[in-house]
């Protein structure tokens, strides 16, 4: 592929005549070449507006400036460019791959975005070890099933994705139910000397104490195999057969066992509503897409079939859907069409776009809205599997659709209440505290937390609030050195400062919370007033009579009186949520770190005449292992039970 700027200057710059600069563009759309690949359009400020593919550069481009887009939103975005690069690659699915790490990298504003989210859990069942050892590969091992997500090994077999853990567990109990398959670790296995409570309650059959043969146990995980890849009837007529199998050889104990399976399965696949001998091949893995768009957002539901089970769904809420460009089809702009397609259809194309790269895909797709078929041609040929999609199905099909729709519907439906509640509460709480902001969706509110165990592995926490909602990638932590252990207001001051200080964030919040009362408002007073910054800012939440929840009162660090909410406000219910999640994120960040300093801490333990007191005194008195090794002699004496000679001991085998 090669890459073209259409102009080398200063992209921050202007034009200084907007004719001459469009006559520029026109004249780089006419050079372009009649090739695929992706283009971008950029504004004054060197910010990248629209990025998008093309099998046709020129003629796509073209279409942008060629044409009156009046008031529409892809009229505001072209009314906004300054200037234009193209990247030509030898294919349409390459233009699809890198449209969509692009519109990853740079989020532009125009193009609708979906988080980048595609963890989804399978489940997995292992290559057993040989029952006989390694050396004995006629004897079948007992493979394990178990939840995983991660990065697959081949060496194992991965059924799924799954929408989310419930479906996999759900499956995974469904498995020990009517296939009686182990689920404890190989650790565990490998020692048992007598069977689990599992095996008690007819949910494993006992491999791990020889209560089941090798041949036995591995034909039935053979048959839980064909069942997750939906050959259920199949498994249901051979579980049939054994069952007649032992009713012959008068083994009825056996045959009452067998029974009791295949009428667990019957059981689940009434459940499904699911007429599994009506489904055809193509209908094993199916992946049912509807979209609803209301209120300036939109829901795109997943709902995932896989080996003819309905599996669940699992809702998705792209950001920049107002201010994303309805823009034609390609299509039907090459047969002089220029109607836009339907902001639905928009929404559910980048979503097959941006969802499917890098993840498996099933061959068939339903959707609620037509999708352009130059999508699924790149789609397959990017994914390697021929991907083909339904907007009109009919039968099960339909009954499945029917139900993503609604389940959109539902979710986009709570969406909304959610956000129409966290207005309110900003509105709220910019109204008790009277704060300047002309714009609430803009108020800003960074939370400062302190955590740690007994002054060990100190950390502070900052949180954002913007946009109505937290801002979880602007979050950061702070590890805290160089103060007395358990010195919270110290710990305060050190991230107030660091936080604000000359490489403090472009932007100063709206608010500060401090979680604390009057000691750590006035540690941040002192931080604002020695950086010169508004008091004003400043607002503790201290703890109400009783350390009651719903009793907190707010702390004022410009002299301002104490604010005491009604425990039902709206203002103090998002405080709280505010002032939670900093504390939630402080101490996970504490809790990571103090494993890692007591993992290191081991270095202390194997330095002879320290022991499990004198280490903790040594962690606690530096705050970690880091701030042992910092310390000199003088001040590893310094420590109750130190001698001067355990001090040197102790620094040269940290350093």
């Amino acid at each position: 592929m090669s890459a073209t700027p259409a102009d080398p200057a200063d992209p921050a710059a202007p034009p200084a005549d907007a004719p001459a600069a469009r006559e520029r563009l026109l004249a780089e759309v006419a050079a372009l070449p009649a090739l695929p690949g992706v283009y971008r359009w950029i504004d004054a400020e060197g910010s990248v507006l629209y990025v998008g593919k093309a099998r046709n550069l020129k003629r796509r481009v073209a279409s942008y400036l060629h044409k009156d887009h009046g008031g529409t939103r892809i009229g505001q975005m072209v009314s906004r460019i300054v200037r234009l690069e193209t990247t030509v690659v030898r294919s349409e699915a390459e233009a699809l791959l890198l449209e969509n790490n692009l519109i990853k990298t740079l989020a532009p504003r125009f193009n609708i975005l979906f988080r980048d989210d595609k963890s989804y859990p399978y489940l997995k069942i292992t290559a057993g070890r040989s029952a006989a050892g390694a050396g004995a590969p006629a004897a079948p091992g007992f493979a394990r099933m178990a939840y995983f997500r991660g990065a697959i090994d081949r060496q194992h077999r991965y059924f799924g994705p799954y929408p989310n853990a419930w479906a996999v567990k759900q499956t995974i109990q469904l498995m020990q139910k009517v296939f009686r398959l182990r689920t404890c670790e190989d650790s565990v296995f490998n020692h048992r000397s007598r069977p689990c409570l599992l095996y008690q309650i007819q949910r494993c059959s006992g491999p791990c104490v020889g209560l089941i043969a090798a041949a036995d146990y591995a034909r039935d995980v053979r048959d839980a195999e064909r069942f997750l890849l939906g050959e259920t009837q199949a498994v249901v007529e051979d579980l049939q057969a054994q069952m007649m199998s032992f009713a012959e050889a008068l083994q009825f104990e056996q045959a009452a066992a067998v029974r009791d399976r295949i009428a667990s399965l019957s059981d689940v696949l009434h459940r499904q509503a699911v007429e599994v001998s009506s489904l055809s091949a193509l209908d094993r893995d199916v992946d049912i897409l509807a979209v609803k768009v209301a209120g300036g957002r939109a829901c795109v539901n997943l709902a995932m079939v896989r080996g003819s089970r309905h599996l669940g769904d699992r809702a998705y809420f792209p950001s920049h859907v107002s201010e994303g460009a309805e823009l034609p089809a390609e299509d039907a702009e090459a047969a002089g069409q220029a109607e836009p397609r339907p902001l639905e259809a928009a929404v559910l194309e980048a979503f097959i776009a941006q969802h499917y790269l890098g993840q498996p895909v099933p061959p068939q797709l339903v959707t609620s809205h037509a999708v352009d078929a130059g999508l699924l041609e790149a789609l397959s040929e990017a994914a390697g599997v021929r991907v083909r999609a339904q907007h009109q199905p009919r039968e099960q099909r339909r009954i499945w659709l029917e139900m993503a729709v609604k389940g959109a519907e539902l979710a986009l439906g709570r969406l909304l209440a959610e956000e129409g509640s966290q207005q309110q509460r900003t509105r709220a709480l910019m109204e008790a505290l009277e704060l300047d902001v002309a714009d609430p969706a803009q108020l800003r509110i960074e939370c400062f937390d302190v955590s740690h165990t007994a002054g060990e592995a100190t950390q502070a926490s900052c949180v954002v609030y913007e946009g109505h909602q937290m801002r979880s990638a602007q979050y950061r932590r702070f590890n805290i050195e160089a103060i007395t252990g358990g010195d919270d207001c110290a710990a305060m001051r050190q991230v107030l400062t660091r936080r604000y200080g000359r490489q403090g964030p472009a932007r100063l919040p709206d608010l500060v919370l401090v979680d604390g009362g009057r000691g750590q408002v006035a540690v941040a007073r002192e931080v604002f007033e020695e950086m010169g910054l508004d008091l004003g800012l400043i607002v503790g939440v201290e703890k109400g009579e009783g350390r009651k929840v719903g009793l907190e009162e707010l702390v004022f660090a410009d002299g301002r009186a104490k604010v005491s909410l009604a425990h039902d406000s709206a203002a103090l219910m998002l405080v709280a949520q505010i002032r939670d999640e900093a504390h939630r994120f402080a101490i996970t960040g504490m809790r990571a770190r103090r494993a890692s300093v007591r993992t290191g801490g081991s270095r202390l333990e194997d330095i002879a005449g320290v022991g499990p007191r004198k280490r903790a005194r040594l962690l606690q008195r530096f705050g970690g292992l880091r701030g042992v090794a910092n310390a000199g002699v003088e001040d590893l004496a310094s420590v109750d039970g130190i001698s001067k000679e355990l001090a040197e001991e102790i620094y040269r085998a940290l350093h």
